[in-house]
């Protein structure tokens, strides 16, 4: 399963870099009528990047223990695969204990951590 998610990772990210980069339309009136649109004060505009939707506030750190994958991904040089690997080395290995565990991932050498370092943190584990 793991495997399977990070070759699907691992090919959007191709995708991604090589797709060109061109502004969304907007949807057909009407197309999302079920869909509450009323944005929070500090909601991300309408048509903003997901990362723009994850990313935590200006000066807060992303606890590496409640992360989701998604949150993961907004981190700079953490795409989906990467992503993926930390939830599943969090899965396997039990709650992170400190920052520095992100070294044990495959992926995460000193470079990315030192970007990292600043931007994460490591609270209590969720509770079950």
């Amino acid at each position: 399963m793991v495997a399977l998610l990070l070759l699907i990772g691992a090919g959007y990210d191709l995708v991604r870099a090589h797709a060109p980069r061109t502004r969304a339309s907007a949807p057909p009136p009407g197309a999302n009528a079920a869909i509450d649109t009323t944005l929070a004060p500090d909601a991300p505009a309408a048509g903003a990047p997901l990362a723009a939707a994850v990313t935590p506030a200006a000066g807060a750190r992303l606890d590496l223990n409640r992360a989701s994958a998604a949150e993961l991904d907004a981190l700079p040089g953490i795409g989906p695969v990467l992503a993926a690997r930390i939830v599943e080395h969090r899965r396997r290995h039990g709650p992170f204990r400190r920052a520095d565990d992100l070294l044990a991932v495959p992926g995460i050498g000193p470079a990315l951590f030192a970007r990292l370092e600043p931007r994460v943190t490591v609270g209590p584990p969720p509770a079950p």
